[in-house]
């Protein structure tokens, strides 16, 4: 079978969100797993979490939908909330929890007769310019909600546009827009996302919402001695599949990109954009084999890609090639560094690995 896999560590899972609970000990943190957990595989990461977490939170209610049928029952935000009036009768059957952040799903919950009343996080635009009520109208949302009985534990809720670098000056912005309004409607609030979590327990509320993070992925622009803690979650591996000598000149891949420096040794690797390696990695994008650094030569092929192996002599047919995550050795590639070689972000990567790279999973839940 084609050796490349997606191995998903559900202890390392499980001690990166024991991590953002120690950073914010005082605050619930709700485990963010949109996105199929960002990559990992929802079900697999909800039930691994499932006696840690005192909630989920997901995109939409598909994907809580999932998460019901897959026999997770503890509460489940969505966190855009409802995308038509008629599903507030799935959120009631379902027990889910909803953000609100658009006038018409306010009509629908005050005009709504659901069999219990459903908790809701008002959110606030606070600076992020997407979603939510402006501050200034913010308090009269909130005694609109307040009033009917549809509606249960009320929360304000918001997120940062920049909680992720050094340069603090529009998150404080922010941030005192939302004490200043908690403070006017005695609100406990919703606000720090995986970079509030590490780096501002300003931000640290009655709820947070830890995402990135708990994969392992450093969210922050600089990492602090907490964000070195993290650990991988995924680590995608294959297998040298072919080797080429090559002279002094020769290319490799397609449009010969890269040309060989010096006689030079080739590893074909089955891993391509095909599988959802981003085809964007530049030459001398890192890859360890058999736990050693080595680059990428020439571009990235939709089934193969090509690592400069000169340096590695042992490299051989069958070889371990880590293209992120912990190799066999203990050495460890971040999808951070990797992403950056390919002129993106680490969530693009993790969410884009397709179904073709089966996932297989450690760890206790495993």
């Amino acid at each position: 079978m084609r050796p490349l896999v997606a191995d998903i560590d559900l202890d390392a899972l499980r001690h990166n969100y024991q991590l953002a609970c120690r950073c914010a000990p005082k605050s619930r943190s709700v485990a963010v797993i949109k996105a199929d957990a960002y990559g990992h595989g929802a079900l697999a990461c909800a039930k691994a979490l499932e006696e840690h977490a005192p909630a989920f939170a997901v995109a939409c209610i598909e994907e809580a939908l999932a998460l019901r049928a897959g026999g997770i029952t503890i509460p489940i935000v969505l966190l855009e909330g409802i995308f038509r009036a008629d599903e507030l009768a799935l959120v009631d059957v379902h027990g889910f929890w909803i953000a609100v952040h658009s006038q018409w799903q306010v009509d629908a919950l005050l005009a709504a007769k659901p069999r219990q009343p459903i908790p809701v996080w008002l959110k606030v635009d606070s600076g992020m310019h997407r979603l939510g009520f402006a501050v200034e109208e913010a308090a009269g949302i909130w005694q609109q909600l307040s009033a009917v009985p549809s509606v249960a534990s009320l929360h304000l809720m918001s997120h940062f546009a920049s909680a992720d670098t050094q340069d603090n000056g529009y998150f404080n912005q922010q941030m005192s827009r939302l004490q200043a309004l908690a403070r006017q409607l005695d609100a406990p609030l919703c606000l720090a996302n995986s970079p509030a979590t590490l780096a501002w327990p300003v931000a640290h509320g009655d709820w947070n919402r830890p995402g990135v993070m708990l994969y392992g992925s450093d969210p922050l622009e600089v990492a602090n001695d907490i964000t070195r803690q993290l650990q991988p979650v995924m680590t995608l591996r294959s297998e040298i599949i072919a080797l080429r000598e090559l002279e002094e000149g020769e290319p490799v891949g397609y449009s010969g990109r890269w040309s060989a420096p010096r006689r030079s040794r080739i590893a074909v690797v089955a891993c391509g954009y095909g599988d959802g390696y981003d085809r964007h990695a530049r030459d001398g994008t890192p890859v360890l084999v058999n736990g050693q650094r080595c680059a990428i030569a020439g571009k990235v092929s939709m089934d193969m890609l090509t690592v400069d192996v000169t340096e590695v002599p042992e490299a051989a047919i069958g070889s371990e090639v880590v293209l992120w995550g912990s190799a066999s050795n203990g050495e460890v590639l971040p999808v951070d560094e990797v992403a950056r070689y390919c002129d993106t972000i680490s969530y693009t990567l993790l969410t884009g690995v397709l179904p073709r790279a089966p996932r297989r999973y450690h760890g206790r839940s495993a």
